[in-house]
């Protein structure tokens, strides 16, 4: 048995694609479907329906999977907690979390926790929202602090763990503020020339979410970059090469400041929740006090 094999298991109940949870486990189609072929192999039975499309688990499959789930959270909790007893110091309380969150918010309030929470300590793993909600499904970390929208399909099963809402950030269309008025960059004039567009991937969340605001309008784009890094998007934003939608929170100082200013009206925005998520029967006492602070 590999451990590696359950968390692919995991992985591929809730993508039920081979290919994208190939991608998320970052390794190979064929290496993955090896995998997974020996984990059945070791079960005895298969897990996998393979003639459907999507996939879909068989009954053992479905019968097996919240095992696997409870046998990596067990192990990771246990792993964590015989290390940090070794070192004879408080555990961890582990993060997966945006970049753009850790950045702009995280680090601010871990800071201020620190003065509410005795022996305080944090890990954080900035990376991209699929990663993020693989490693709290996997139980490689504590706590999920990301980014939700009420028109935009949950990466995430919620129903596996407790939310908690902790604020709320706008989304805004901004531009460097000479570039914008030398060029006459505004998303509310149909004659308006054609603006330079720095854009998130189309596949990651930020990215859902401005096509989802921008929606059957047809405003004077043209792309011209993409990424899906909310700070090299903001560099570039900055530095005068076109418009983009970014967290208020990355923003703040700049608008504050008039470098920066918004492109269009209330209409080309959309306010971002910051989610907290966890499952409570997994966290320790200072888990706990982290839950009930932040």
């Amino acid at each position: 048995m590999d451990l590696n094999w359950l968390q692919d298991f995991v992985c591929l109940s809730r993508t039920l694609n081979f290919t994208r949870a190939a991608e998320e486990r970052h390794i190979t189609q064929p290496a993955f479907s090896r995998r997974i072929k020996a984990l059945e192999n070791w079960i005895g039975v298969p897990l996998i329906k393979r003639s459907s499309y999507p996939v879909q688990l068989s009954e053992a499959g479905a019968q097996f999977l919240p095992v696997a789930r409870a046998i990596i959270t067990d192990l990771t909790d246990a792993r964590q907690a015989l290390r940090a007893q070794e070192r004879g110091v408080a555990a961890f309380q582990r993060f997966a979390v945006l970049h753009t969150i850790s950045f702009n918010f995280l680090s601010h309030r871990i800071g201020e926790m620190e003065q509410l929470i005795p022996n305080l300590r944090v890990r954080v793993y900035s990376d991209n929202l699929r990663t993020c909600c693989q490693m709290l499904s996997d139980g490689t970390c504590d706590f999920l602090l990301c980014y939700s929208h009420p028109d935009i399909q949950p990466v995430l099963d919620e129903a596996q763990f407790d939310r908690k809402d902790v604020g709320n950030d706008p989304l805004l269309p901004v531009a460097q503020r000479e570039a914008a008025a030398t060029f006459g960059w505004t998303l509310d004039c149909e004659e308006a020339p054609q603006i330079p567009y720095l854009a998130y991937d189309p596949s990651s969340f930020l990215g859902t979410v401005v096509d989802h605001t921008i929606g059957r309008r047809d405003p004077p784009l043209a792309l011209c970059y993409m990424d899906v890094v909310t700070e090299a998007i903001k560099r570039r934003m900055l530095a005068g090469s076109g418009v983009s939608w970014l967290p208020e929170s990355a923003v703040a100082a700049e608008l504050a400041s008039g470098q920066i200013v918004r492109v269009g009206g209330e209409s080309w925005g959309t306010s971002l929740t910051l989610s907290l998520f966890c499952s409570p029967d997994r966290l320790d006492k200072t888990g706990e006090a982290v839950w009930k602070t932040l």
